[in-house]
C-alpha cells in the first residue's frame, strides 16, 4: 500500500474576505480626533464650586494658537498646530486642528473663566455658583364669565 501525500483543497467562497472588502478604505485609526500625530485627549470633571476641562494639546504656542470662546452657556475650544521640517533640500509640513464643544453646567460665571497651559496640557476652569431653584410662582386662572 502506497502512502500518497493528502492534498487539502480550499474552496473560495463567492463573497470576499470582509478584510479584503476594506482594503480600499482608510485606516479605522485616522478616524479618531487627532492633533498632529497625537491622538486628542479631553476630560472634564465637576470639583467643588469648580468645572474643569483639561486636554492634551502638545507643541503648540498658547498665544497664537489656542482660542477659547463662550456663548450662550458653551465652551468651545480651538487649537491648530503647523509645523515645517527641512532636510536635505527638502520640507515637510505637518499640521493638524482640534475643536471641542461644551455645555457649562447650571450656575457656571462665564465671566469669571480662566485658562493655563503647562507642559502640553491646557486646563479650562469656570467657578460654577450652586445652582439655586427658581422659586415655584403660581398663576391665577380667571374665569370667562
Amino acid at each position: 500500500m502506497t502512502n500518497l501525500p493528502v492534498q487539502h483543497h480550499h474552496r473560495r467562497s463567492f463573497f470576499p474576505e470582509l478584510s479584503e472588502l476594506l482594503e480600499g478604505f482608510p485606516s479605522w485609526a485616522s478616524l479618531r480626533p487627532t492633533f498632529g500625530n497625537h491622538i486628542i485627549r479631553v476630560e472634564d470633571e465637576t470639583k467643588e464650586g469648580s468645572y474643569e476641562v483639561r486636554a492634551e494639546v502638545p507643541g503648540v504656542d498658547p498665544a497664537k494658537d489656542i482660542d477659547i470662546t463662550v456663548s450662550d452657556g458653551v465652551l468651545t475650544i480651538k487649537a491648530e498646530r503647523s509645523e515645517k521640517k527641512e532636510s536635505n533640500g527638502r520640507s515637510e509640513f505637518s499640521y493638524g486642528s482640534f475643536m471641542r464643544s461644551v455645555t457649562l453646567p447650571a450656575g457656571a460665571d462665564e465671566d469669571a473663566i480662566k485658562a493655563t497651559y503647562d507642559k502640553g496640557i491646557l486646563t479650562v476652569s469656570v467657578p460654577v455658583a450652586e445652582a439655586v431653584a427658581p422659586a415655584e410662582k403660581h398663576v391665577t386662572v380667571e374665569s370667562a364669565e
